[in-house]
Order: C-alpha cells, then structure tokens, then sequence
C-alpha cells in the first residue's frame, strides 16, 4: 500500500493521541505523523511542515481542546494561503455531534468526521473513501 505523505494528529487527551499514534505506526499508513495538543500547536506544526517538506495530507482533529478547539483551528486553518494547504483531507474525531456543530463543521468545509475511538477499521474507511487505498489484509 501506498503510505500517506504526512499525518497531523491533534487531540488535547495525552492518553488519546499516544494510543492513536500507536495504532497508525502500527498500521504503517503514513511515512510522517506529528502530533499536537491543541489547534493552536497543530496550525504551527502545519505551517512549519508546509515550508521545510510537504503538507500534511491528512489531519485527525478533536473537536474540543483548550488554547484553540477544533473549529478555532479550522477558521484559522481557513486563513492561510491556499497554495499552502492543497489538498488536505481533515477528519473530525469526536465522541458526540451536536447537530449544531454538524451544521457548523459542513460551512468550514470537513471532509468527514469520525466517532471516537479511532480503530483499524475506521483508518481503514477512511483511506478508501479518501486516498482510494486500504490497509493490506492479514
């Protein structure tokens, strides 16, 4: 299988996004993962990564975290140069959609969103509905 460029992984549970981590090195789905703890760390690592070697081609954002929450990163996320996020595929984790954060998330543009907690199989779904890819079968 052709491997992910980059992966952005962003959730400000500490213990969410090193079982995360876990389980996409272990899929061996992407050559890059950086991990952030908040929209504001994952906007800096994005821009950063844009300059020194290529854009992240997926991002797995929580919804809410402290310093900068998920739609925060997204408005902000919406602000930077075009040519510098092209193409991206953003993934909302979440463990509950309101149905007025599903409206709000459909106008800032997000591909799909994912319920909590991320697991083979949804990596999976994602890859095929997204980088027409899957993981290899055991």
């Amino acid at each position: 299988m052709d491997k992910i460029s980059c992966t952005l992984l962003v959730d400000d549970d500490r213990i969410n996004n090193f079982l995360n981590q876990r389980l996409l090195e272990g899929l061996n789905m992407t050559e890059k993962l950086l991990t952030a703890l908040n929209g504001k760390e994952a906007l800096s690592l994005f821009e950063k990564e844009c300059r020194e070697a290529k854009c992240p081609a997926l991002i797995l954002l929580d919804v809410n975290m402290p310093v900068m929450n998920g739609f925060e990163f997204l408005e902000a996320y919406d602000q930077l140069p075009f040519t510098s996020k092209t193409p991206v595929i953003i993934i909302m984790l979440t463990t509950s959609l309101h149905p007025r954060d599903v409206e709000r998330v459909q106008r800032l543009g997000i591909t799909d969103f994912v319920n909590k907690p991320l697991t083979k199989e949804k990596v999976n779904d994602i890859l095929k509905a997204h980088f027409d890819r899957e993981l290899p079968q055991e």
